[in-house]
């Protein structure tokens, strides 16, 4: 089960780039713009990225991308990605980016998404895995803020392919976006919203997501599992949830398996993913891995996660058949 999961050609939908830095490129992105770090080695810096919930997350999180300054440093955080993708089999990924981290730090939108998307163009023509920006607003920042983001973004229109919202939930609900999101969808946008697991006011949340925000997918979500009625909503649009398992069991007492078990059962476009995988230790192959042990997965319930995903990717049809047919191919014959 191991070589069949290593080997299957995978879809990733839920992976923020910088939850990608890991901490020997940190430590030498600091050595290049001469960046102080309160650590001397990678060892050290490998200790500070420990935690014991989102908000605690969230603070070592911010704190690493001091590092990030120049184009080329986006380039090597994403390229970086990129590889190990594609060492794991990833033929397709939807990446987060987070503009409001780094122009609050006075890096300008340009020189982040420029890095971002030359390595996107490189990694589709070297390695083989095509790839497509998310633009993520920060929900402990102004809905305002969120706005002047959305509008700065539209010169680079066609480089993102839709907008998401991540961050504490805490206090912060998706209808404070409600009218960012509404621009959002009038430029063309698609449009997702992280409820992160075991939140407050998570199904009210997740509500707002559904009726308020309109969105086009769920990241994580599998609260909604407490409400029949949002359950069943969920599954009457068709809407996929990018489930994050190791993640979960960091920030959280476990990794929501029997959630995870359950969505399959009911046929719920669940999908597999690694979220912020320096942090958590494990890329998309291991996630599959943990899930696939903890619940005794069959080959064809592992597969299934995959065709959710490229079933849920914003990709044209045809594209979309493509990786499909791969993927069948794939399952058939090993």
């Amino acid at each position: 089960m191991r070589e069949f999961i290593a080997g299957m050609p995978k879809c990733e939908l839920h992976l923020h780039i910088e939850g990608t830095l890991e901490p020997e490129l940190k430590m030498r992105l600091a050595e290049r713009n001469d960046v102080r770090l309160p650590y001397r080695t990678v060892e050290e810096a490998r200790d500070a990225y420990k935690f014991d919930s989102l908000s605690s997350f969230l603070v070592g999180y911010y704190e690493s991308m001091q590092v990030l300054l120049a184009e080329q440093d986006f380039y090597d955080l994403a390229y970086a990605y990129l590889t190990k993708a594609a060492s794991q089999n990833v033929r397709y990924a939807e990446i987060f980016f987070d503009p409001q981290a780094h122009t609050s730090r006075g890096v300008p939108f340009d020189i982040v998404i420029r890095g971002l998307r030359r390595a996107l163009l490189d990694a589709d023509r070297l390695l083989g895995v095509h790839a497509q920006l998310i633009m993520c607003f920060l929900r402990d920042h102004s809905a305002e803020y969120a706005m002047a983001t959305l509008l700065e973004s539209l010169p680079y229109r066609e480089w993102i392919i839709g907008v998401g919202l991540d961050s504490d939930e805490r206090d912060n609900p998706p209808a404070k976006f409600a009218k960012v999101f509404a621009r959002a969808r009038e430029e063309g946008y698609l449009i997702t919203a992280h409820c992160d697991i075991d939140q407050p006011n998570t199904h009210e949340h997740i509500r707002q997501c559904l009726d308020v925000i309109g969105v086009d997918r769920i990241d994580h979500g599998s609260n909604a599992l407490d409400d029949e009625a949002l359950t069943a909503e969920i599954a009457r649009r068709g809407l996929g949830l990018t489930v994050c398992p190791v993640s979960n069991g960091f920030v959280t007492s476990d990794m929501k398996a029997a959630e995870i078990r359950r969505m399959l059962d009911l046929g719920l476009k669940v999908t597999i993913n690694s979220d912020d995988p320096a942090y958590f230790l494990a890329y998309v192959g291991e996630n599959l891995q943990a899930v696939q042990e903890k619940l005794d997965l069959t080959r064809d319930e592992v597969v299934q996660f995959e065709r959710n995903a490229f079933e849920i990717a914003w990709l044209p049809r045809a594209v979309k058949d493509a990786y499909l047919a791969d993927l069948d191919e794939y399952a058939a014959t090993h």
